[in-house]
Parts: structure tokens; sequence; C-alpha cells
């Protein structure tokens, strides 16, 4: 009895995170940037799972629950270039110029544009094999929307 009121307080097991594909490692690289000035907002959250939602043909639902093993993704992985060289090798130009359009809207959900916000947009650009040009085109296009 003692041992199943003990193994009642125990933490379950983590279930083991799976090997991102693009849609994840997108979504870890958003997640990252909306938690680099440390005010991981609801706006950013649900602009996440409607970018997830719109780019992967996903429902809310999907889209939430893609989110929550991208948040988790993010935490266990060390770096944005591993997410950031995953999209380049699986995906296309005007893809990747997606992903940065996408990674820029998050930015700005907030309505602030913070420094550590904008060098992880520049590392990840250069890990995407961006221009500072394809840079700017895509923030524009995100703050067109």
């Amino acid at each position: 009895m003692l041992s199943r009121l003990l193994k009642s307080f125990r933490a379950a097991e983590p279930e083991p995170l799976p090997d991102p594909d693009a849609e994840l490692a997108l979504g870890a690289l958003l997640v990252r940037v909306a938690k680099s000035d440390q005010d991981y907002q609801i706006e950013e959250i649900s602009l996440i799972d409607n970018i997830l939602a719109r780019l992967f043909d996903r429902d809310p639902i999907e889209a939430a629950k893609t989110r929550a093993v991208c948040e988790r993704l993010h935490a266990a992985a060390p770096e944005t270039d591993v997410f950031a060289a995953l999209i380049r090798q699986n995906m296309g130009l005007e893809d990747r110029m997606a992903v940065l359009e996408a990674i820029w809207q998050v930015v700005l959900a907030d309505g602030r544009e913070r420094a550590i916000e904008v060098n992880m947009i520049n590392s990840t650009r250069l890990a995407l094999g961006l221009t500072e040009a394809e840079s700017n085109t895509t923030r524009a296009s995100a703050l067109n929307i």
C-alpha cells in the first residue's frame, strides 16, 4: 500500500520526443523566437498555432498539439542552427522565405522588436541560407499581414 502511494507521487515518465521534421523544426524555431525575450505571450502562442495550421494544413487542435511538442523540442534542443539546417535541407527557397516570414510574424506579434529577437532572426536567416535583403522582404510581408 505504501509503495502504491509513493508511486502516485512520482512524476510520470515523459513521452520521448519525436525526431524533428521540417514542421516540428519550424514550430520549435517559432517557439524559440517567441520565448527569446522571456515574455511568451498568448498572442505569440496563438500566432504560432495559426502559422502551423496554415502552413501544414492542420486544424486548430492539431496545430496546438504540434506547438506543444515544439515547446518540448525547443526546451530539449541545444541549437537554433540544428532546426534551421533541417529546414534548409528539406525546403526550397520560397518555403524558407515563408519560414522566415513566419518567424518575423512571431517577433512582431507583441508589437515590440527586441534586439535579442533580431539577433536570433539574423542567425536563423544565415542558417536558412537567406540574404539580408530576403530577410527585409519577409519582414515587410510580415508587417503587412
